[in-house]
């Protein structure tokens, strides 16, 4: 895939290399958009990745003295699932975030690695559209500031530069007479991308819509604002023939394509039909019906490390600590987490089901979290902590969680058991006596091509009470 991987330490450092090798470069930062598409040939050209993942300070969420909320370039979607501010100041996008992926994948996946990836179905697009957010990007010319509703020039493409790095999302904190939702449309409950997806904004008085803000995703090639739905719902009652009404409006005002996932009619349907349930959900005020207050991330942070200096691959060996022992590989640099941990670690329990993301039998730690290995590039273990499955018990003495499935019977073909082993390890760490749909929220990210859920959840609740 790529030739040569930079560990960066501060935004300078990134400009000047981008500056110097513009589209032969690209910036990295979660990778599980960047990684498949160079596994697909979709970056044809890119030789070098900047990773930015340890520069301090841009994994903050702030807000200032104008009310306005600023998104470092590393604020993950766990971040803003997890951040009190966003789910009380902005909660489309805390409900976007959570609709994204798996926890492996929010842990790593940046909200501003969505945006650029730039795909109409990338849920938290919309809710930013609404919000009427703002990028910065930063070269070695300078900054700009561009409204993200002029970021898009088309499906995929952007402005951003090939000299450019984005820095900061931010938009103005809803207001306490504005109520939002974020509403998605998929084939499954998670690991899923939109069929459609729709943010609704409304500033209210009483039950009378002083103005409304509808964005629609996966429609069209650009996110869409229903604009005559929105016309028509400012100084209306909210109710429920004038819901109607938006919602059909709302409808004819999209224009979607037939793709594998869905017909173009099938689509328009649905924009009348999540408006409808969206709009609805304000008025009742249950539109963080089904969001946990305490979501399972999968997460729990060790103690803050020592700052990494630049280092430059494959000029330097990777130098990592996995499973408590400490190792130095002189190859591998071009490689994802996930293979350099088979074929140089020789630690086969880490499995690949689909080097895509998707089926999580690849799960591994890293500092604390609980990451997608396939969607991981080896580098980024420098300096890094890794456990695998293979760390998970104490010498002779098994992991709870290793117990409690040898118990309950839950290992079938036992391809995809190493995966749920980990999630459930660190399900038990973040949350020692979970409830059931805690433990279905931690396995979201985990399949089971046996069909094999009920006796692997029943193993888990078991591990919680030894």
């Amino acid at each position: 895939m790529w030739h040569n991987y930079i560990n960066a330490t501060s935004t300078a450092e990134v400009v000047k290399v981008l500056g110097e090798k513009k589209e032969h470069a690209r910036v990295i930062a979660g990778g599980t958009d960047l990684i498949l598409e160079m596994e697909r040939g979709l970056r044809k050209g890119v030789e070098t990745l900047i990773d930015i993942s340890r520069i301090p300070n841009l994994d903050q969420i702030t807000i200032d003295e104008d009310d306005v909320i600023h998104l470092g370039a590393l604020v993950t979607h766990n971040s803003c699932v997890n951040s009190k501010l966003i789910r009380k100041r902005a909660y489309p996008l805390a409900r976007a975030s959570w609709e994204v992926g798996a926890p492996q994948i929010r842990n790593r996946g940046t909200i501003a690695g969505n945006l650029i990836t730039g795909s109409p179905a990338n849920d938290t697009i919309s809710p930013l559209m609404a919000l009427g957010a703002s990028v910065t990007l930063l070269s070695a010319r300078g900054k700009r500031n561009i409204p993200l509703k002029d970021f898009y020039t088309g499906v995929r493409k952007t402005v951003l530069q090939a000299d450019e790095m984005l820095v900061e999302i931010s938009f103005p904190a809803l207001k306490k007479s504005q109520q939002g939702t974020f509403i998605k449309l998929a084939l499954r409950r998670a690991q899923a991308i939109s069929l459609v997806n729709a943010t609704i904004i409304l500033d209210l008085k009483e039950d009378t819509v002083k103005s409304a803000v509808i964005t629609l995703g996966a429609v069209t090639p650009i996110i869409a604002r229903a604009e005559e739905a929105e016309k028509f719902l400012t100084k209306k009652k909210l109710n429920k023939k004038n819901i109607a009404q938006a919602a059909e409006l709302a409808m004819h005002s999209a224009h979607p394509i037939d793709d594998v996932r869905s017909s173009g009619i099938y689509r328009r349907e649905m924009v009348r039909v999540i408006t409808a349930r969206g709009l609805t959900a304000i008025h009742d005020k249950t539109e963080q019906s089904g969001m946990p207050k305490k979501p399972i991330l999968l997460a729990v942070e060790d103690e803050k490390r020592e700052a990494q200096p630049t280092s430059e691959f494959p000029s330097a060996a990777i130098e990592t600590t996995i499973n408590g022992k400490a190792y130095s590989f002189q190859s591998g640099h071009n490689k994802t987490l996930l293979r350099l941990l088979r074929e140089e670690g020789m630690l086969t329990g880490v499995k690949e089901g689909c080097a895509e993301g998707e089926c999580g039998a690849c799960t591994v730690f890293m500092d604390g979290k609980a990451v997608m290995a396939c969607l991981v590039p080896a580098p980024r273990a420098h300096g890094a902590q890794i456990t695998t499955v293979e760390g998970l018990a104490e010498g002779d003495h098994l992991h709870p969680i290793q117990e409690a499935f040898v118990e309950n019977s839950a290992v079938q073909c036992g391809y995809c058991t190493p995966g749920f082993l980990m999630s459930g390890a660190k399900l038990l760490e973040e949350k020692p006596n979970p409830t059931r749909n805690e433990i279905e929220q931690a396995i979201t990210g985990n399949l089971c091509r046996c069909t094999g859920y009920y006796k692997i959840v029943k193993a888990i609740e078991e591990a919680s009470k030894s």
